[in-house]
């Protein structure tokens, strides 16, 4: 499958996302991107160039968005508050927001404010694919919804800093148009560096990440670190959200190519986004072994334990026996799962035994392509495993149906087969 794994190490922002991408892409791919986004978005005074920038010695691309000439710099937050504050954060965006609530709140502001249907105005007329206009729609409604979230105003509510938004939304589409051109199977990512300590602003002190940060990045792997600032902005995470189907390490994949997608700011550390594309090998991906030993439980119990792992979507439950401490005759319990299910399984493995640890380990493993063909037989419809991968391709008839065949018929599991395969 064609994935491409983005090296989020130091963190993600769109614009870095952008250039990244458009690394991967022929000259000639890269003419039509920025032909795209300069003459067919219909994004009023927005133009794109792609510079060559330079971090810790690498060499990579740096994506300028300017609106009417001016750079703003305010696109990776493209969202409002309820006060007006700006900062910088530690890829150098300036960000400066203003929000003309219902609440009593007076503001003075320069720029006219935008909401999420004005979004869509912007999104419907641009000459891009059905597509890429429901991915940019979606990437705004997740920044949309952290922002009601964060600061409790209704989602209809929330408006978006007009020139901020020409930028963001540039920012939003080159990545989104970049996934459709490229044809990417699947995306996967590391965990992602938000940076740490506090962002100050004209009413007071933010966390890092901030609020609607924090919000888009439940359920990922996140991590801070030595980096003072903002790492990950609000964009960045919205449109890792959307796009990526796991986080984790690096699959096994033959690369093809690498980008580096370079932010304003030089640190010890390149400040960038590495994408790197790719094929996955067929069949290849990874799992979490969830082991215990025990030596205290009855078979009944044991066996319990098994039947409810599986029934929670365990890949395979399974028990070796073993020799512990004092002596004693045990056994280890295996359970194989998927990354995500590994928490779930835990909890099970400590309700349903009297183990006081488990160990993890995360495996590669290499399968062969597996589906379900029904055959018409004598007996009725039946289904049949094939697999087929490496050179190999075989079947084999779902048991319970023979067993029960079998015992209908008062014959053996091999005759069974045989009528059914002779046909």
């Amino acid at each position: 499958m064609k994935t491409l794994y983005l090296d989020c190490g130091m963190g993600a922002a769109g614009d870095m996302l952008m250039a990244a991408l458009l690394e991967l892409c022929t000259e000639q791919e890269k003419e039509k991107f920025l032909e795209t986004m300069n003459h067919r978005l219909g994004l009023p005074g927005v133009t794109v160039e792609a510079e060559p920038a330079v971090k810790c010695g690498i060499t990579g691309t740096h994506m300028t968005v300017k609106v009417h000439g001016e750079e703003e710099g305010s696109h990776d937050h493209g969202h409002s508050h309820e006060h007006t504050h700006s900062h910088d954060d530690s890829h150098g965006h300036e960000h400066t927001h203003s929000h003309d609530d219902s609440h009593g709140h007076e503001h003075t502001h320069s720029h006219s404010h935008s909401r999420l249907h004005d979004i869509e105005h912007i999104i419907s007329h641009m000459e891009v694919s059905e597509q890429v206009k429901a991915d940019v729609l979606a990437v705004y409604k997740l920044i949309a919804e952290a922002e009601s979230h964060a600061h409790g105003v209704p989602v209809e509510e929330i408006h978006f800093h007009e020139v901020g938004t020409m930028d963001a939304v540039a920012d939003v589409t080159g990545v989104c148009l970049l996934m459709e051109q490229l044809e990417i199977g699947q995306v996967i990512a590391s965990p992602v560096h938000v940076g740490s300590g506090q962002v100050r602003c004209a009413h007071g002190i933010l966390p890092v990440p901030a609020p609607a940060t924090a919000y888009m990045l439940q359920d990922v792997p996140i991590y801070g670190g030595s980096i003072q600032g903002e790492l990950c902005t609000p964009t960045g995470a919205a449109l890792l959200k959307h796009f990526v189907s796991r986080f984790g390490a690096m699959p096994v994949m033959k690369v093809a190519a690498i980008g580096y997608g370079c932010g304003k700011k030089d640190f010890e550390a390149a400040n960038c986004v590495r994408a790197s594309l790719g094929e996955t090998l067929e069949g290849a991906d990874e799992v979490v072994e969830l082991c215990c030993n025990l030596d205290d439980m009855t078979p009944e119990a044991l066996g319990f334990a098994q039947e409810e792992l599986l029934a929670a979507g365990a890949l395979d439950v399974y028990t070796t026996a073993i020799g512990m401490k004092k002596c004693r005759p045990g056994v280890m319990l295996t359970c194989m799962c998927r990354r995500e299910q590994a928490d779930q399984m835990k909890e099970l493995l400590f309700r349903h035994t009297t183990t006081l640890g488990i160990r993890e380990y995360v495996c590669s493993r290499t399968t062969l392509q597996r589906t379900i063909k029904e055959l018409d037989t004598e007996f009725g419809t039946l289904h049949r495993k094939e697999v087929s991968g490496w050179g190999v391709q075989r079947g084999k008839l779902e048991y319970e149906e023979l067993a029960e065949i079998a015992r209908e018929k008062g014959m053996s599991l091999e005759e069974v087969r045989q009528r059914i395969e002779s046909r």
